[in-house]
């Protein structure tokens, strides 16, 4: 679950609630998209998934850049990029305005000599900032991650309505975007958000040949301003590649209430027809966690996701579960300050 800022994967109690509800009690019973087709795990690593319509293949589990800095120390993010590499993981979520650098220059770090064993991914955050702005952000991108390339740069967090109308400006980071895929800086292009689908949706309506699209998707997500039932297909009918996040709900919130489990959560949307499903890992003790339901992953049957979703109804559909896509508290400062709004500091909770 990464587009993580304040909206991380996360939240101050993500290690407590995660580490007591590991795998507690899980028979699966989830919502109806069709499950995604997944390549069978060898000799137990993650299963790989298509990465939409390229030849690509990337895991069905990803780890999310932002709360990677938030762990202790970097020492142990180290350790747990490389046991994600080493369980087969390849797909690594990061942006431009983690954690002010912090985020990309600590995967950067544990990427030294393994780089060509994951699918990089980082987003430039221009929020409305010109073509030269983008540009520079791929720039200290590229020397934080320590590579000459990306495999996916995406354009993140497209949650104002507006935003479509900035980035497809003359002269803004669609420009940046094309420039940069075409010095061979950036393999795949794509671009993220939380808020509303129907922003995604006016993102897709100027046609623009996007690689991937990231969103939230869960199992709550389906029954309030849902991505999954509104931007997931015209995604997939685009040959797009899907990216899931905040399989928790964006802080963990239904599991601490006993609503799901991190197993029937992470199961969900993993079933989904996506390409991965980013989770935020800040301990090693929640990478194990994920790494053995990614290991024993087998998608939910159409009739157990629709038993999930309809089960999760009534606590989903006020969109309590999903803050992220009815309030301000989730949007990062960058974007705040371009858009004229307070800081998160500034702004009252």
């Amino acid at each position: 679950m990464s587009e993580q800022t304040p909206e991380a994967t996360g939240g101050p109690d993500r290690r407590d609630f995660l580490h007591g509800a590991a795998l507690a009690g899980a028979t699966a019973v989830m919502a109806a998209s069709a499950p995604a087709a997944v390549a069978p795990p060898k000799d137990g690593l993650v299963p790989r998934k298509k990465f939409g319509s390229t030849k690509e293949e990337v895991s069905a589990i990803g780890i999310g850049g932002f709360n990677l800095a938030k762990g202790p120390t970097l020492r142990e993010a180290v350790r747990i990029v490389h046991e994600a590499i080493d369980a087969g993981v390849t797909f690594m979520d990061n942006a431009w305005e983690y954690n002010e650098g912090k985020s990309e220059d600590w995967m950067g770090r544990a990427l030294k000599g393994k780089r060509d064993k994951v699918f990089l991914m980082t987003k430039v955050c221009t929020h409305g900032r010109d073509k030269k702005v983008a540009m520079q952000q791929l720039e200290q991108s590229l020397k934080r991650l320590r590579t000459d390339h990306l495999d996916l740069w995406q354009v993140h967090e497209c949650v104002y309505d507006n935003d479509p109308d900035l980035h497809f400006a003359k002269g803004g980071v669609i420009e940046a975007i094309d420039e940069a895929k075409k010095a061979g800086k950036v393999r795949y292009v794509g671009f993220t958000g939380h808020k509303h689908p129907r922003i995604h949706l006016k993102m897709l309506a100027h046609k623009y040949p996007f690689d991937a699209v990231q969103m939230p998707l869960n199992a709550f997500d389906a029954t309030f301003r849902s991505f999954e039932k509104d931007v997931l297909p015209e995604v997939n009918k685009r040959g797009m590649a899907g990216l899931g996040m905040k399989s928790l709900g964006g802080n963990g919130q239904p599991i601490i209430a006993g609503i799901v489990t991190v197993e029937e959560a992470l199961r969900y949307a993993m079933s989904l027809p996506v390409a991965t499903t980013i989770s935020g890992v800040d301990s090693l003790a929640v990478l194990r966690q994920n790494l053995a339901i990614a290991r024993a992953f087998v998608p939910m049957t159409p009739r157990e996701m629709q038993a999930l979703r309809e089960r999760v109804a009534p606590n989903a559909a006020d969109g309590h579960l999903e803050l992220y896509k009815s309030t301000a508290r989730y949007e990062g400062d960058v974007g705040r300050g371009q858009h004229g709004f307070p800081s998160q500091k500034e702004m009252p909770m």
